[in-house]
């Protein structure tokens, strides 16, 4: 058996955690947001804010422990870039809710749910591929069914633009929509590339 004489702190595995939790909770509110009223959307709207503000203090968490380890279990740059490809989930998903919020929507295409829905399951599948980064195990699953799940929002993208170049006569109301609808893809693209980090991170420490 191999001992270190300088231990690693393991602490950044749940701090990679909580961080990804908060993708959870954006995901579910922005489902919630979907499903609001007009006077409702602003409350909804502020508890996403909340949620994107927790969420950039649990990056500052890690880039302080970052700071102040001499040791860290997996490599520096990586756990760096692991935790901003989060924080860039999080606030693709806030950027959509506020547009939404700001912009006053009349009316939300239905299958904007189909983009949320691949958002929430990446979110619940982040969270918990997180602590398997401790052991490096069960974690292929974890990337392949996240980049079905991308491929899967690229589809419904493109078939939610059809439909709106289709349906939407106000050129004004369409060009919102397509706003929105193109940060909601991003937020897909931004899990796809914390699945890509966790793959190349799995191979390299395998």
């Amino acid at each position: 058996m191999r001992f270190s004489l300088t231990p690693r702190d393991t602490s950044f595995y749940d701090l990679l955690a909580e961080q990804a939790s908060h993708l959870v909770t954006g995901a579910n509110l922005l489902g919630e947001l979907l499903g609001a009223t007009k006077s409702e959307r602003k409350a909804i709207g502020k508890r996403i804010s909340e949620a994107e503000h927790d969420a950039d203090d649990a990056t500052h968490a890690i880039m302080r422990r970052l700071n102040s380890t001499f040791v860290t279990p997996l490599d520096r740059d990586d756990i760096a870039g692991l935790s901003s490809a989060l924080d860039d989930c999080m606030d693709y998903m806030e950027e959509a809710a506020d547009l939404i919020v700001l912009y006053k929507l009349d009316e939300i295409p239905n299958k904007v749910s189909d983009q949320i829905a691949v958002l929430q399951r990446c979110a619940e599948l982040t969270v918990d591929a997180m602590p398997k980064l401790r052991a490096m195990g069960d974690l292929e699953e974890y990337w392949v069914e996240i980049n079905r799940l991308e491929n899967q929002a690229d589809k419904a993208h493109r078939k939610l633009l059809a439909q709106m170049f289709d349906d939407v006569k106000d050129p004004i109301q369409l060009m919102k929509l397509k706003e929105v609808v193109e940060t909601l893809e991003d937020a897909a693209d931004a899990f796809e590339t914390v699945a890509n980090m966790v793959e190349t991170i799995a191979l390299k420490e395998s």
